[in-house]
């Protein structure tokens, strides 16, 4: 993505949704929207958490985008791909990175993001208590 605004885009169409469906949900005016995703606006973290709210994304990566964070190592695509997942909800996400990153630090191999998505959408449940056992120092 050239920028922060095309990103957000590709996020909103890729979610189906229209520019003024997202401007409600995230609280911004449409035309206040829409001068982001053509690149006239930078919005400020504030703006990007609603924004990232609306599209049931992580903030995180739409801070990424815009150049408020780095971009954390490389880490074979499954934090790319839980953060960019539209069916699971933003604690899910949260969840599964903390539990991928205890795998990652801990030396085990990492189960495959395919069967963890899976079972945090059949038992969410399973993800809190998960996550809970995390050890996250």
């Amino acid at each position: 993505m050239s920028t922060i605004g095309d990103y957000i885009r590709q996020q909103r169409e890729q979610a189906k949704i229209s520019l003024r469906q997202l401007a409600d949900a995230a609280g911004v005016s449409n035309p206040y929207l829409s001068q982001i995703e053509r690149g006239l606006r930078k919005p400020s973290a504030d703006i990007l958490q609603q924004i990232a709210k609306g599209l049931r994304i992580s903030a995180e990566a739409l801070y990424v985008q815009a150049g408020i964070l780095e971009d954390r190592p490389a880490d074979s695509g499954v934090r790319s791909a839980l953060l960019t997942d539209p069916s699971l909800t933003e604690r899910q996400k949260q969840v599964l990175i903390e539990i991928y990153e205890s795998f990652r630090r801990e030396g085990k191999p990492t189960p495959p993001t395919a069967e963890v998505i899976s079972v945090v959408r059949d038992h969410p449940e399973a993800a809190q208590d998960a996550a809970q056992d995390t050890d996250p120092a």
